[in-house]
């Protein structure tokens, strides 16, 4: 009777033990976890503030290119290389361009 008495004590002390154990593998995990979602949330507002950014850029770049865009054309209706005659000339010559200056 002693004997399973005692068994039962030492089967007692493995359950507390095992459960302890898992309690805290399952605590650590929990805070594993917990850190993993705080990593994630912080990319993703990183991620987010950089997408805001980029975005502002493409605005900012597509207002730039329609200017120059307009500048250009402005340019184009004026150009004398662009309304020369010499342009057809194949062989570049150094007086080519100055015969298209306006004088």
């Amino acid at each position: 009777r002693a004997a399973s008495v005692f068994q039962s004590h030492e089967e007692d002390d493995k359950k507390v033990r095992r459960r302890e154990k898992n309690r805290v593998a399952a605590q650590r995990s929990r805070k594993k976890q917990t850190q993993k979602a705080d990593k994630l949330h912080e990319e993703y507002e990183s991620l987010e503030q950089e997408n805001t950014s980029l975005k502002k850029e493409i605005g900012k770049l597509t207002d730039e290119m329609k200017h120059l865009s307009e500048v250009l054309k402005d340019h184009e209706k004026i150009c004398p290389l662009l309304h020369c005659t010499m342009n057809f000339v194949t062989v570049p010559r150094p007086d080519a361009l100055s015969s298209c200056l306006p004088r």
